[in-house]
């Protein structure tokens, strides 16, 4: 396959961005969307040029560090699926693939397609996680929850924080990220004493960060390779008024 690539190129985040074309030969079907990029990124060592700056690690859908916009959609085309599961045969031979960063201002540009997602790990320390001493791992079935329930926790808990989310919606809102992270935690016993004070410092968190709001318009989901559903946002926002109920009162 002959492939033209328009891959977005900035030295770094106070520097001015471009899109740089290039033209890449004998691209096999077989690649994944990021061995391609490795394939252009030898081609520009060997020529002394710089590299193109993009982040991976597990290449297996699992870390979330594979943060491209392909063709104006986060992770690609695919439903479903990151970046890194995106494979080549899902183009043509002469397409023209446009490559960008996530576009959020809470996720500013380090160089290239790399951008900073230290924005997520602050909401996650303001609140995303159970401090209370629970003791020792009790056996599988000492506290029963119900399986409806222990399955939306779970699901919630698939969230690989890649931000997907946050790059397709208008506002660059993290809810679908946070509501998964607060839901995981507010279905389950061991996070019910903090569930009120975990919702208000994430969300106050996030508004610090820059995020927009929620507009419920579904690009979130559409884009997420975990398919987490907004249901879990309509969760969040209850928790976060009954928790403004309570300090009231």
């Amino acid at each position: 396959m002959r492939l033209t690539l328009k891959i977005w190129r900035q030295a770094g985040p106070t520097v001015a961005g471009r899109l740089v074309e290039y033209i890449e030969d004998h691209v096999s079907p077989d690649m994944s969307f990021l061995e391609m990029l490795d394939v252009v990124n030898e081609g520009l060592i060997k020529k002394g040029e710089d590299a193109i700056a993009f982040d991976s690690d597990c290449r297996e859908g699992i870390c979330g560090m594979c943060s491209l916009v392909v063709n104006g959609v986060p992770h690609g085309p695919d439903r479903g699926t990151t970046v890194c599961q995106l494979h080549m045969r899902r183009f043509k031979d002469g397409d023209t693939i446009t490559i960008e960063p996530w576009r959020a201002a809470a996720f500013p540009v380090v160089k290239d397609l790399v951008v900073d997602r230290g924005a997520f790990d602050r909401i996650i320390a303001a609140g995303g996680y159970v401090s209370f001493n629970c003791g020792g791992a009790p056996d599988g079935n000492a506290i029963p929850i119900p399986k409806d329930i222990a399955d939306v926790a779970m699901d919630s808990a698939a969230c690989i924080g890649c931000g997907a989310c946050v790059a397709a919606c208008k506002n660059a809102s993290a809810h679908l990220f946070m509501s998964a992270k607060i839901s995981q935690l507010a279905l389950l016993p061991q996070g019910q004493p903090e569930r009120y004070r975990r919702v208000t410092a994430m969300v106050a968190q996030a508004d610090a960060e820059g995020f927009g709001s929620c507009s419920n318009e579904g690009e979130c989901e559409a884009v997420c390779p975990k398919e987490i559903p907004i249901s879990n946002i309509a969760r969040m926002t209850r928790e976060y008024v009954k928790a403004a109920l309570t300090a009231s009162k």
